[in-house]
């Protein structure tokens, strides 16, 4: 075993947990999910069947990742945030067979208490702001707020607003990385 879990954590057998990650106090991770390398999941976490972890993927306290969830690698999961998988539940109706894919792209961030509907991309580098509630995809680098969240810019790699010139381009203010803005996406300049 290469991976730390608190004595309180559960791990059930058919999971698949890469080194140097870590499983904090309460946490249940579930037969069948993949958990790639550094990985941080907070207290109280549930990590459903079938769910994918990139490597570096931090989980904060209290978020439940149920199956049909995908997070590509440095994705950032904010405190008491979630998903969903179904997308109109009944406690009579029973819909296993019914869970819609939510893929959250490399780098993107989701906010504290943001809620995240069942069958929708966010893109790479997206920042979904505390308490947004996300109903439809979400682009690369967007900057997304409210209910229902709405775009309200664009963000750098590193999380920083971006402000375009008159030749569609910004600098990330922490690093200087150049980004381009053309037909309503963005693209970093390499």
């Amino acid at each position: 075993m290469s991976y730390i879990a608190h004595p309180s954590a559960v791990i059930d057998e058919g999971c698949r947990i890469g080194p140097d990650t870590r499983i904090w106090h309460f946490s249940h991770i579930m037969p069948g999910c993949t958990i790639g390398e550094r990985c941080n999941i907070g207290q109280n976490v549930v990590v459903s069947p079938g769910v994918v972890l990139g490597n570096n993927v931090k989980i904060q306290n209290n978020v439940s990742v149920y199956t049909g969830v995908i997070c590509e690698d440095d994705v950032f999961l904010g405190p008491s945030m979630v998903f969903t998988n179904v997308i109109n539940p009944r406690s009579a109706v029973t819909r296993k067979d019914e869970y819609r894919q939510t893929m959250v792209r490399k780098g993107a961030s989701i906010g504290a208490n943001a809620t995240v509907v069942c069958g929708n991309e966010i893109g790479a580098y997206a920042l979904i702001g505390a308490g947004a509630v996300v109903t439809k995809p979400v682009k690369a680098y967007a900057l997304v707020v409210g209910n229902p969240a709405r775009q309200i810019g664009w963000v750098s790699e590193y999380g920083h607003r971006l402000e375009f010139d008159h030749n569609f381009l910004a600098s990330c203010p922490e690093t200087g990385q150049q980004y381009r803005l053309d037909k309503d996406q963005v693209h970093r300049v390499k």
